[in-house]
């Protein structure tokens, strides 16, 4: 399916893919270790909110074992009901985040695996001061991306036609560091995912934690 302008609407490469998509990322080492980095540095019982939640696999499920309080929000009908039934422990939103009114200080943490690309990056750094200001003053964010320099380009995601824009990794660490956020640390990985449509490609992951000033700032 299409938008108005004719592009693949945001949620169809992720309706047709489905849990072909867990399974091809499943084995995704960094995506564990930021999951662990995040899980030391949550009190019991914390609100995470997961943008891009996709299948529920492995993070808001690793969250939601954990005891912590998960709401998955994704744009894909088909992921959202497939988490539903995968991680019962987790409540799930089908929606676009650019939609989703976000109180002040409502989640202790966000995570953000690669939900962004099909945005334009004046919508991704919108995006990410908007889930800054939700976060609570401790508050901590892992953001991924797949870290190449372009805008509006049409391409193609394991078969499926996408348009993508992305920034460098010194671009998006500026943008997460301009939306308030303190990049605590980073790890960059080429990673192939498990699909036989699956190119090598880079993943940045960001390890932040909400910047006093922007508390200050609010």
């Amino acid at each position: 399916m299409t938008d108005q302008q004719g592009r693949p609407r945001p949620g169809a490469v992720f309706d047709a893919l489905g849990t072909t998509y867990e399974e091809a990322f499943a084995g995704s080492p960094a995506h564990r270790r930021s999951l662990e980095w995040l899980l030391e540095r949550l009190a019991p019982g914390s609100r995470v909110l997961d943008v891009g939640s996709g299948t529920g696999r492995p993070t808001a499920q690793t969250l939601a074992s954990a005891g912590h309080e998960v709401l998955g929000i994704d744009v894909s009908p088909v992921m959202v009901e497939l988490a539903a039934r995968r991680v019962p422990a987790a409540s799930f939103r089908c929606a676009d985040i650019r939609d989703v009114p976000l109180a002040d200080g409502s989640f202790d943490a966000v995570c953000v695996y690669f939900s962004l690309l099909q945005m334009s990056r004046a919508e991704q750094a919108d995006v990410v001061r908007r889930l800054v200001r939700a976060l609570t003053p401790s508050g901590h964010l892992v953001l991924a991306t797949v870290p190449i320099d372009l805008e509006d380009v049409e391409g193609v995601f394991m078969g499926h036609p996408v348009r993508v824009s992305s920034f460098g990794a010194q671009d998006f660490t500026a943008v997460a560091e301009e939306a308030g956020l303190e990049v605590l640390d980073s790890e960059e990985i080429l990673f192939t995912p498990e699909h036989a449509d699956a190119q090598p490609e880079p993943h940045l992951f960001l390890l932040c934690r909400r910047h006093p000033a922007a508390v200050r700032a609010q």
